[in-house]
């Protein structure tokens, strides 16, 4: 196999959920970033599907010059309702399933 030259990662800490207080080396991406999210499934000792725990990447602090992130941590999703679409400024929201909302008289 070719080799792939050194892979950055990042010890990052979890909060909440099962992985509450945990610090794992998470790999970057090309921007020095680790992912926006975390998923790790956990197998089901039934046998069943393996349940997916989600975690939301999100700033320890912030930097007093510039504003900037001072570094990373992931925190517990228990809704996991990441879809992984892009979401643009420009993107209509969700459709509500009622349409639209009932006009009211008085």
């Amino acid at each position: 196999m070719a080799d792939t030259g050194a892979v950055k990662s990042q010890d990052t800490p979890f909060e909440g959920g099962p992985m509450d207080g945990r610090v794992l080396p998470v790999l970057l991406g090309p921007t020095g970033q680790p992912p926006k999210t975390y998923r790790i499934p956990v197998p089901d000792a039934g046998g069943g599907p393996p349940t997916v725990l989600v975690y939301r990447r999100e700033p320890i602090g912030f930097g007093k010059r510039l504003g900037l992130p001072r570094g990373w941590k992931y925190a517990y999703n228990p809704e996991g309702d990441d879809d992984g679409r892009l979401r643009w400024p420009w993107s209509r929201p969700d459709a509500t399933p009622g349409g639209k909302p009932e006009a009211t008289d008085e």
